[in-house]
């Protein structure tokens, strides 16, 4: 399973949720940021971050702003990001998808139905890495 995950959301009550949802993978760990200009620091300070959990409405820079900054990036490879979010606007999952996202789940959302993403999304790369 993944070692580091980026959870980037204004919610200190989704942070700890996501605690409970990861807690069963014993080498896992959780990079909280609150906001996408947060989040790019982060990226920037951490090595080895595998996974990014997205929202997209957040204060300073929201999920699509830090998707657009993080496609100018050319100095690393951004991890898979899947937009977890309350925002239902399918533009702005296009958006995020198209922005390079590889997946979208909705708060709220089932444990399961993250893990099972999470999952497809980590076989997809390995099958294109073979």
């Amino acid at each position: 399973m993944l070692k580091k995950i980026l959870i980037v959301d204004d919610s200190s009550l989704l942070h700890q949720m996501y605690k409970l949802v990861f807690m069963r993978y014993k080498d896992c760990r959780l990079i909280a940021a609150m906001n996408g200009l947060e989040a790019l620091d982060k990226l920037s300070q951490e090595e080895g971050i595998e996974l990014i959990l997205l929202d997209i409405n957040m204060p300073v820079m929201n999920g699509l702003q830090f998707l657009e900054a993080l496609s100018k990036e050319t100095d690393f490879k951004a991890p898979p990001i899947i937009i977890v979010s309350t925002e239902g606007k399918e533009e702005d999952t296009l958006r995020g998808l198209t922005l390079g996202a590889k997946g979208y789940v909705k708060k709220p959302f089932q444990p399961a139905e993250l893990h099972n993403l999470i999952e497809r999304i980590f076989s997809e790369i390995q099958t294109v890495a073979v």
